[in-house]
């Protein structure tokens, strides 16, 4: 049986089993009600608006001059490798003869020892005199005996005895004769002499050296005109009027330092003639163009010297009705971008290109609508009918390539 002290404590112990769960279930509700409120936030800023903006230039039809561009390497017209024609002893070089030194025409380059050849010119005198003696001699015999045979003094076989050895003088004089030109000749040759107005590339042969018909003795070209071999492909061919035959117009060339690029220097030259053949590995034509006075020896101008590289200019045909479009703003070789001038919204659009250069791209007329503009700005998005702002300032094609990082920043804008 139950004291009355126990309970009180049964009824305690029941009450708060009753109550613990009611007080956690309490809490959970009033966490769920403080965190299921809405906390509120700012409401969110418009996104800001881009709009494009671009640097524009006109598309007005013009006539282009077409230039063809093409390098080679300056070359002499006429190269000669001097050799001796008689065997001796150098004993005289002239100051002409030595390496880059000018010569003219018929001046004497260098002397061989002449000596032995005045010995043979003297011997080949002696013997013509002995064979016009002997000439003489055999005609006084002929005669007389021609003026006694009609008196039968003497036989006819004498007579033909007689005029048989007069033939035979004879012979001896022109063949004495012959001797006295050759010896004169090679009398001659001991002096070297230069064969045009020329410049010396290489000397093999020096004071006291032997001479001789089978070494050389060096290596001079002509300095009154030099050459220039220009490669012609295919494609530039088209645009050019290139000389065929000898009455042929000539071509005007413009020829530049291909060694030093920020050299101003210049050297007219023109287009005389043209290869017959390809060449066989890249099909191109070579055109031969000629400078005159290419060191400067008249006319004053710089040197233009062997073997130096250039870089030719070629006047070409003229393109009419084209329009010319600055190669900075043709992307992927065909494509332009266009702004609209009655609305200023992009119309991109696809060139077919006539020629094109360093500069430009020309095409043609009708490829381009009237009354656009170039958008010469890089633009990476450029859906048709896209509003864009012109960037005012440098219009002009030499002041793309200067401003096309600023363009670049302002179109991200």
């Amino acid at each position: 049986m139950e004291s009355p002290v126990d309970t009180p404590r049964n009824v305690a112990s029941l009450l708060l089993r009753a109550l613990l769960p009611i007080a956690i279930l309490a809490a959970g509700w009033w966490g769920f009600s403080e965190l299921s409120q809405k906390i509120e936030q700012p409401p969110p800023q418009a996104k800001e608006t881009r709009t494009l903006r671009t640097r524009v230039v006109g598309v007005e039809p013009i006539d282009y001059p077409i230039v063809v561009e093409t390098n080679a390497v300056v070359q002499a017209h006429n190269r000669v490798t001097l050799t001796s024609q008689v065997r001796g002893v150098v004993v005289k070089v002239s100051p002409a003869f030595e390496v880059g030194a000018y010569f003219s025409k018929d001046d004497v380059l260098l002397e061989i020892d002449a000596r032995d050849y005045r010995t043979a010119e003297a011997l080949a005198k002696s013997r013509l005199e002995s064979a016009r003696s002997a000439l003489r001699l055999a005609k006084l015999v002929e005669d007389r005996k021609l003026r006694l045979v009609s008196s039968n003094a003497v036989s006819r076989a004498e007579v033909d005895a007689a005029s048989a050895t007069r033939e035979q003088a004879e012979a001896g004089v022109k063949m004495a004769q012959t001797d006295l030109d050759l010896a004169q000749l090679n009398l001659e040759r001991t002096r070297v002499l230069a064969p045009f107005d020329g410049r010396v590339q290489s000397k093999g042969i020096g004071l006291g050296q032997m001479a001789d018909t089978n070494n050389p003795l060096g290596e001079i070209f002509a300095v009154d005109f030099a050459e220039v071999r220009l490669p012609v492909s295919a494609r530039q061919r088209e645009f050019l009027v290139l000389p065929e035959f000898s009455d042929d117009p000539p071509v005007e060339v413009m020829l530049r330092d291909g060694i030093s690029q920020a050299s101003d220097r210049q050297w007219r030259a023109k287009i005389v003639r043209t290869e017959g053949v390809l060449d066989p590995d890249s099909r191109d034509l070579f055109a031969i163009a000629r400078i005159d006075d290419p060191f400067g020896r008249e006319s004053g101008d710089p040197p233009l010297r062997i073997g130096q590289p250039v870089t030719a200019s070629i006047t070409g045909v003229v393109l009419r009705d084209v329009v010319a479009l600055p190669r900075a703003a043709v992307r992927q070789l065909d494509q332009i971008v266009l702004v609209r001038r009655s609305d200023q919204t992009l119309l991109p659009t696809t060139v077919h290109a006539i020629w094109s250069d360093a500069q430009h791209v020309i095409v043609d007329r009708a490829s381009v609508p009237s009354d656009v503009w170039l958008a010469t700005t890089p633009l990476v998005y450029t859906p048709e009918g896209t509003p864009v702002e012109i960037i005012e300032g440098p219009t002009s094609s030499e002041a793309i390539a200067d401003t096309a990082k600023v363009d670049s920043e302002s179109a991200a804008n």
